[in-house]
């Protein structure tokens, strides 16, 4: 079973009851669950095909079509509105769809985006219906109709990856992916029905979805979101609503820093700050410590695994440390050859349980090569006994366990430099940098060379108000690092390349760094 019937269930016992509070007001569990067998009743009469299109901002639209798209058994494909168009095309065109759920106010800000004030809309193609929710008519009771029960192993979701190294790749996500990631997070982090979640991410995201919309949904809480990441608006959000849970990355937490007049009794309600994504800062950890007296927590997930693996929480949580693994999850560490490593030593993360994707749609050779069977025998990670061959997915990142099932992330396989022969993770040199009182954020790639195989180039955003010293900040990173680990060259940028969930593009970089 999905998680379409938890959510139905608690519609039926509290139909009154706050489910989101977005841009557009109050919408109770009883709105969206109504709305969602309009849409289902509307996506019947649009469409046969299996697969089904959402383009929606934050709010509670997003989940209306999410479960009208499950309701009428068909697989929900949410599309990243912020790709261009060519990229948003090829989506579309891949994942199969015909017919789109968005709004009005979507099309029109796609259409501003690429400057093209009419005819058809930017990065989808022609032929693709749009079934837009204001017209709709969803006056009266909502169609009668019972919710399916699909089986675990039924697609329930195609989510795009970011596309960073590559074209996006369909993440297939069954039904019983969602549920029992859903399942191990409200029982990990005890999420009640009296919660409320702060929703900042977009939902077309991994972390989106399932963190700030499924689980709180599932739970019975209350979600408030918004649209647009504004800041000050986000600020006047937590100083109104007093949510207790929020979940995003660590540029949006950086970004909170900038509201000057925010301060440590306005973030008073939240019990649990969660940031994921990419690696969180040092310099933004100590800077909401210090000002805010609030802990953030780090966690960690992929969209392949639906996507949360690990979460710290206010009683779990280790410093650098993105947490113990969620219930049913387990994570081990290999060496080059599949060998399991010990507490303390590093290699690649693998990862094995319910939450793991089915894999990649219509690429059944990517998908061989991101799984691996491997023979655990005796003790496993913190003490847990197992035995047998286990399926395990690479997540290409590097990182260790402590003795107590900890999880550590140190850097990114396919991000590692080697340089004269030693292994030097972006990451390390990255923290350094951002220390330093003039920079605002930081990004080092590697470039060939001929003497040390690779040496370390870094880009830099500058602090408002500070000037770019390219001699001072090399002496301070001298004065941290390993000599080979001194960025070779640091260029000022005005703003790193990201994507909508703030992940470093570092492809864009490496297109756009000098030669020689």
């Amino acid at each position: 079973m999905g998680v379409l019937w938890p959510i139905v269930k608690q519609a039926l016992a509290a139909p009154r009851r706050t489910a989101v509070i977005d841009d557009n007001g109050h919408h109770t569990y009883g709105d969206i669950v109504g709305a969602a067998a309009f849409i289902a009743d509307a996506i019947d009469t649009a469409t046969q095909a299996k697969h089904v299109g959402i383009i929606l901002p934050t709010g509670a639209a997003f989940p209306m079509a999410l479960l009208g798209a499950w309701w009428a058994g068909r697989t929900a494909v949410p599309l990243n509105y912020m790709l261009a168009p060519d990229e948003l095309a090829y989506v579309v065109g891949d994942s199969d769809i015909d017919t789109i759920i968005t709004v009005e106010p979507m099309i029109k800000w796609l259409r501003s985006t690429a400057d093209q004030p009419g005819g058809g809309v930017p990065g989808i193609p022609d032929g693709v219906k749009l079934l837009k929710l204001e017209d709709m008519d969803r006056t009266g009771w909502p169609p009668l109709r019972w919710p399916p029960v699909p089986s675990s192993d039924d697609l329930a979701a195609i989510l795009y990856t970011s596309g960073t190294s590559g074209r996006p790749k369909g993440v297939m996500l069954t039904h019983g992916n969602l549920r029992s990631n859903v399942d191990a997070a409200i029982d990990h982090a005890g999420v009640t029905s009296e919660d409320i979640f702060l929703g900042v991410l977009p939902q077309f995201h991994s972390f989106g979805l399932t963190g700030l919309t499924l689980v709180p949904l599932c739970a019975g809480a209350r979600i408030v979101s918004t649209a647009r990441f504004v800041p000050r608006r986000v600020v006047d959000l937590i100083r109104t609503h007093r949510p207790h849970l929020i979940v995003a990355v660590p540029s949006m937490y950086g970004a909170l820093l900038s509201v000057k007049n925010a301060a440590a009794d306005d973030l008073s309600s939240i019990r649990a700050a969660i940031s994921g994504g990419e690696p969180l800062p040092r310099a933004v950890a100590e800077a909401y410590q210090e000002r805010f007296g609030l802990r953030l927590l780090e966690g960690y997930g992929l969209t392949e695994t639906s996507p949360m693996t690990n979460w710290s929480t206010p009683q779990r949580c280790r410093d650098r440390s993105v947490g113990p693994a969620l219930p049913g999850v387990t994570i081990i560490i290999v060496d080059g050859h599949t060998r399991c490593l010990g507490p303390g030593e590093e290699g690649e993360v693998l990862i094995a349980g319910p939450n793991i994707m089915r894999g990649y749609y219509k690429l059944p050779d990517v998908t061989r090569e991101v799984f691996v069977e491997i023979d655990l025998n005796g003790n496993g990670p913190g003490g847990r006994a197992h035995s047998g061959r286990t399926e395990f997915f690479r997540t290409g990142d590097i990182g260790k366990l402590d003795e107590d099932g900890y999880l550590y992330i140190t850097g990114r396989k396919k991000e590692m430099l080697i340089i004269g022969g030693e292994n030097v993770f972006p990451r390390e040199i990255e923290e350094v940098l951002n220390r330093h009182p003039s920079v605002a954020g930081s990004a080092v790639i590697g470039r060939q060379d001929a003497m040390r195989g690779e040496v370390p180039i870094a880009f830099i955003e500058v602090q408002d108000g500070e000037s770019f010293d390219e001699p001072a900040l090399r002496a301070w990173c001298r004065d941290a690092l390993a000599g080979y680990k001194v960025p070779r060259e640091i260029h000022q940028i005005d703003a790193l390349p990201r994507s909508p969930t703030g992940k470093i593009l570092r492809r864009q970089l490496s297109a756009a760094q000098p030669v020689g």
